[in-house]
């Protein structure tokens, strides 16, 4: 018995010769010979020419594909089991070099990123510490900075080839006349939290006028969000005070003794000032409905970004980093609370898991589901950014080259399809009509 697949195009083994099999171009069955074990079973039972030829073409008899549609036929009882096995098959590491379509122009990257431990970067320390990007060939070295203004400058002075960080960076290179631009969408919240002094009275965003406020740093998200606030309320830049307190124990403590009045800062620092009463939550973006109230709906936060130069010249290498995070997006999506705190290293946590945990359970919201920046999100950043920043107001954004969506596209398609990234170069496809398969 043959796989379905073959069925379908009408093809039986015996009266394909190998050039008509190579036309076909069977992913299923070029892995199924890639484990050794049924190259073994074969050559046992006499059948011959398992052999791949230099063009990546299958040399084989009619033999070899009976025996493996035996195997798929005994493998596989119904549709379902069908992809979910093929799916494992596919992504077995022994042969995941093998189905790559493309060679990476380089193996070798530059990551900056800023306050790693904070809960708005999940997805950087979960692809790092699951091995998902090395599952697609890349050595990442990372660069944790004190804030995202920090690891944006980094990219444009070339210290780093790539950045994790606010999409409003890629607004203000822009302004700038860099062209920078986001590969994946990894938060579609800010989760940034804006807080007081326990005691400290407040009624209104005016009140933040003549507030020392601690920040992660400047030009940072944290700092940005704060600014825009300020704005609503009829406020400038300048009629506050910030400190950069980073994103860790210094914030904490910060907080605490009172060096500064308020707070905009993320988890787990956040979870960590409410559990020991230091502060009273003045408005919190962890949650949808207040980012809808905010911005009128979702609003980019952390992304992948790029200088244009880097990612025009390094397809393949974006595309294989994009496929890692977009990989780490749905393994979150799906994870227990349990699964993803234990992949993450204990130094994250502030001294204490369960307040970690609680932070994360905050935060499982903020995660974009498919990589993909919606429009107006865009737009809604945009005109966050424009309220502060004469930079912004005063240009013509092109909200179009800020974001790059055909790795994310690619990276979904190869994510629920494996199959195809062995077909990517090859314009040959058989005509196969899913719709009358049947269990």
């Amino acid at each position: 018995m043959l796989p379905r697949l073959m069925i379908r195009l009408r093809l039986k083994p015996e009266q394909l010769t190998e050039k008509e099999f190579n036309k076909i171009h069977c992913g299923s069955f070029r892995c199924w010979l890639a484990d050794p074990r049924n190259a073994t079973h074969c050559a046992s039972s006499g059948i011959p020419d398992l052999a791949v030829a230099k063009n990546g073409a299958i040399a084989r008899s009619s033999k070899a594909v009976q025996c493996f549609g035996r195997a798929m036929a005994e493998m596989h009882s119904n549709r379902r089991a069908f992809t979910s096995g093929m799916a494992s098959l596919l992504l077995w590491p022994a042969f995941l070099a093998p189905v790559r379509a493309q060679q990476l122009e380089r193996s070798n990257l530059k990551l900056g990123v800023a306050n790693k431990a904070h809960l708005y970067y999940l997805p950087v320390t979960i692809a790092e510490r699951r091995g998902h990007f090395r599952d697609y060939g890349l050595a990442i070295a990372m660069s944790d900075f004190e804030g995202g203004g920090q690891a944006f400058d980094a990219l444009l002075a070339g210290s780093v080839d790539i950045a994790a960080g606010a999409y409003e960076h890629t607004l203000r290179a822009q302004a700038m006349g860099q062209d920078v631009c986001a590969v994946i969408e990894l938060g579609r919240f800010p989760g940034v939290v804006l807080a007081v002094g326990k005691d400290r009275s407040f009624k209104s965003f005016a009140d933040l006028k003549g507030l020392k406020i601690g920040v992660t740093a400047p030009n940072s998200s944290s700092h940005f969000f704060v600014l825009y606030l300020m704005a609503k309320a009829g406020l400038m830049p300048s009629d506050a005070s910030f400190v950069g307190v980073g994103g860790g124990e210094r914030a904490v403590e910060a907080m605490k003794t009172g060096e500064i009045d308020a707070i905009s800062n993320l988890d787990p620092v956040i979870t960590r000032l409410q559990q020991d009463g230091a502060m009273r939550v003045v408005i919190d973006s962890r949650l949808p409905r207040v980012n809808y109230g905010i911005f009128g709906g979702t609003n980019p936060a952390a992304v992948l970004y790029g200088r244009q130069e880097f990612i025009a010249a390094n397809p393949a290498t974006m595309q294989a980093l994009v496929n890692a995070f977009y990989k780490t997006l749905r393994w979150i999506a799906t994870a227990t609370t349990d699964e993803i705190v234990d992949t993450l290293p204990v130094e994250y946590f502030l001294g204490d898991r369960a307040i970690y945990v609680k932070a994360l359970k905050a935060n499982l919201l903020v995660y974009s589901r498919t990589g993909i920046i919606r429009r107006q999100g865009m737009n809604s950043a945009l005109k966050m950014m424009a309220t502060f920043d004469p930079d912004l107001l005063d240009k013509k954004i092109d909200l179009q080259r800020t974001f790059d969506d055909r790795f994310i596209k690619r990276a979904a398609v190869l994510f629920d399809d494996p199959t195809n990234s062995d077909l990517e170069l090859d314009e040959r496809r058989p005509e196969v009509d899913l719709s009358s398969f049947r269990d």
